[in-house]
Parts: structure tokens; sequence; C-alpha cells
């Protein structure tokens, strides 16, 4: 199923020149990064990674449907942390593919609780919609 949007709230627009091995801006001049590939695959490791921009986005975007879900559920998110891991590799048919984990620590909200908060931010997240079917995600509570 594919997602639409009723309405949209913002587009982000980012140019890049050279693949992973190039360099990356944002269209308002914020976002300003070289891109190199990793070390484990052949780089120098000199620069950030799509990987990375990935894992560093959905951590955040994840962490703001906490909020949302949490503020419904009057549980405090707010010293959350979320740290995402996406990895890249092969798939079947000779092309590459991602995998991420979610690991979410909510100190003082018990355990049941924080995985509750942590499910419904999965059914919020935009990543998490956007991933869903398509890629393994994995979440992992503290």
């Amino acid at each position: 199923m594919v997602t639409q949007l009723h309405k949209t709230l913002y587009t982000a627009q980012a140019t890049v020149h050279g693949g992973r091995d190039g360099h990356g801006s944002s269209s308002d001049g914020v976002l300003e990064l070289d891109l190199r590939r990793p070390l484990e695959m052949g780089g120098d490791g000199q620069g950030t990674n799509p990987e990375q921009l990935f894992a560093l986005g959905y951590a955040a975007c994840f962490q703001s449907a906490m909020a949302v879900v949490g503020r419904r559920m009057s549980v405090d998110t707010g010293q959350s942390r979320v740290t995402a891991r996406v990895s890249l590799g092969t798939v079947g048919n000779g092309g590459f593919g991602l995998a991420a984990r979610l690991e979410v620590d909510i100190p003082g909200v018990d355990h049941e609780t924080a995985e509750q908060v942590v499910k419904a931010a999965h059914e919020v997240c935009p990543y998490s919609n956007a991933t869903r079917g398509n890629i393994e995600v994995t979440l992992t509570v503290a």
C-alpha cells in the first residue's frame, strides 16, 4: 500500500554531486557536507555517508513521534534517547538493501509503558511508515 499525503507540511531539498564520494548541500545552505564511503566499504571514512544521515533522520523523527504519543498517553518522554543503526547489505537480486534497528531508552518510565509508547510511535513516525513492509526494522526498548 502506498502512503499518500493529504496535505504537504514541508518539503526538504538537497543536492548531491559525486555520489558516495561527493558533496551534498541543502537548498537553504544550512547543511553542507562531504560524503565518503566508510572504511568498511573501501572508503577513506573522512566524511559522512548516506546510512549515517538516514540513521540520524530516523532517530530524530522517531523521538519526535514518541513525544507526540507520550503527550497523548500522559507519559514524559522528554529525557528519552533513540539510537538508530542503519545497515547496508546485499539482497537476493544482486542489488543492495537497508535494515534499521532503533534502540530506545525512556528514563523514569517503566518497561511496559515504554514499549507501548515505542509501538505507538512506530505507527505515527513518517520514517516508520515509509519503511514498513520495505525493510526490516527492529525496535528495542532498554
